[in-house]
């Protein structure tokens, strides 16, 4: 954790496609290492339009959870001034972490979280597409929909970090 009078960790974090190709990078500052589960900050420098999210404007904020021993991620992200946008929940094989970089692998099946904590399953179609082109394994297949499970429920009875409001 991340202690006062100390200059915050920078962590570099990365996205990955199955295929190895890397889909997406950006900088976050470590604010929580304990255990399996690492809690990471990051505020969005430049507006991005996002198909699914839509305009996601600057000084948006992301409040990261990522566990070295699960198929996903959740992100929290706040409006510049503090209002929850929305979770988004990102189904991914278990991340890498040095202490500098995280790093993981996108499997392409997302959870969209309203405020409300209504819910949305999202590409369902890509993952079954990729699966197929990129030969994702049974136990990662498996993984993945059990990965959706848990978020599911996660959600349902705001579990944490969905009680973290």
């Amino acid at each position: 954790m991340c202690q006062s009078g100390k200059e915050p960790v920078k962590i570099e974090v990365c996205v990955y496609k199955y295929d190895g190709v890397l889909h997406r990078t950006w900088t976050a500052e470590l604010v929580r290492h304990d255990g399996p589960l690492i809690v990471l900050d990051a505020k969005f420098s430049d507006e991005i339009i996002h198909d699914l999210l839509g305009t996601i404007a600057v000084g948006t904020h992301s409040l990261e959870y990522y566990w070295l021993n699960r198929w996903y991620n959740i992100f929290r992200f706040a409006l510049p001034d503090g209002k929850l946008r929305n979770y988004y929940c990102n189904v991914n094989k278990p991340p890498e972490f040095d202490g500098a970089r995280l790093s993981y692998v996108d499997l392409d099946l997302d959870i969209l979280v309203e405020p409300d904590f209504s819910y949305r399953i999202l590409d369902a179609e890509d993952f079954e597409v990729n699966a197929t082109s990129y030969g994702y394994s049974q136990e990662e297949q498996a993984n993945a929909r059990h990965a959706i499970d848990e978020l599911v429920a996660m959600i349902e009875t705001r579990a944490f970090p969905f009680a973290d409001v």
